[in-house]
């Protein structure tokens, strides 16, 4: 191929987006390697391949070899692992995106990039939607539990905390409450499912449960450190937000969802909940009279 002149600061674009495609490479090789599901594996090959296609396309124009980003296979590679093939990879993907941009910068000097570009926006986001993962076929019983445990027991840690104002008391009566939800939601989630015809009810209950049951674990927490309940519940509503949060991110990327919009809902929703029944509390303690 012929030599081309670019300026420093093309060629230093050029570079990146090169490294950027071996990178990519030898990630979706990685997880191909051990991908189990056969569907997803012929999947992860085929992206792969096309990333290679691409770093050798780059290589041509700069006529060097690239060194892989290390940290970011090591770190993708593990966050696949933990988080599921799907988040890892459409997080990556956005990742890329990013880096997308700039290819228009460079599209006046390598206009055979477009053919790259294309590639990059349809035939590879089509691959990635291909892939299977079961998690996400039960999102919705994972948010029945999890909206649930949150909305449920942060009302009623908001009552516990001020009708007992004991730290041990309050993390006894909200674990025998979240319990005993928790086995009740899972049921209710399998006659739900089992009514409807859907093909594994148990699957759905079990994902329901143990949703219910971690956030549940997760907020009670506090109670079980701490001894002044004000700070107890203070982190519990933490607690509740940051893991809001964090499901909201990852159901946002994993299945392309807006994120603001069901972040808010959650969280106001938990928070109004918190609020009315400590007000009930507040009445209840006052009218009743019982000092504990």
């Amino acid at each position: 191929m012929e030599t081309r002149q670019f300026s420093k600061e093309t060629l230093n674009l050029i570079k990146s987006f090169q490294r950027n495609e071996i990178t990519e490479y030898i990630i979706y090789s990685k997880l191909a390697a051990i991908e189990k599901v056969e569907n997803n594996k012929k999947v992860l090959e085929k992206i792969a391949l096309e990333e290679k296609m691409h770093y050798e396309f780059w290589s041509k124009i700069t006529q060097e070899e690239a060194k892989p980003n290390q940290c970011k296979i090591f770190f993708f590679y593990w966050l696949v692992r933990i988080m599921g093939i799907t988040f890892g990879i459409k997080l990556m993907e956005k990742d890329e995106s990013k880096a997308q941009m700039n290819y228009a910068a460079v599209l006046s000097h390598v206009p055979e990039a477009q053919s790259l570009i294309n590639d990059e926006d349809e035939h590879e986001k089509q691959l990635i939607n291909l892939i299977e993962e079961e998690r996400l076929n039960y999102v919705g019983s994972i948010v029945l539990g999890l909206n649930d445990a949150l909305v449920e027991l942060t009302g009623a840690l908001a009552g516990f905390s001020f009708a007992l104002q004991n730290t041990r008391l309050i993390a006894m009566a909200g674990l025998i409450s979240g319990i005993a939800a928790g086995f009740s939601m899972a049921a209710a989630e399998y006659l739900s499912q089992k009514h409807e015809s859907a093909q594994h009810p148990l699957k759905s209950a079990i994902y329901t449960g143990t949703a219910y049951f971690v956030t549940v674990g997760i907020l009670i927490l506090p109670y079980l450190i701490f001894n002044q309940y004000l700070v107890c519940f203070a982190f519990t509503m933490t607690f509740a937000l940051l893991i809001i949060l964090a499901f909201n991110y990852y159901i946002s990327i994993a299945k392309d969802l807006p994120f603001k919009q069901r972040f808010y809902e959650m969280a106001i929703i938990s928070i109004v909940v918190s609020a009315i029944t400590f007000g009930i509390s507040v009445l209840v303690k006052k009218y009743i009279g019982i000092e504990i």
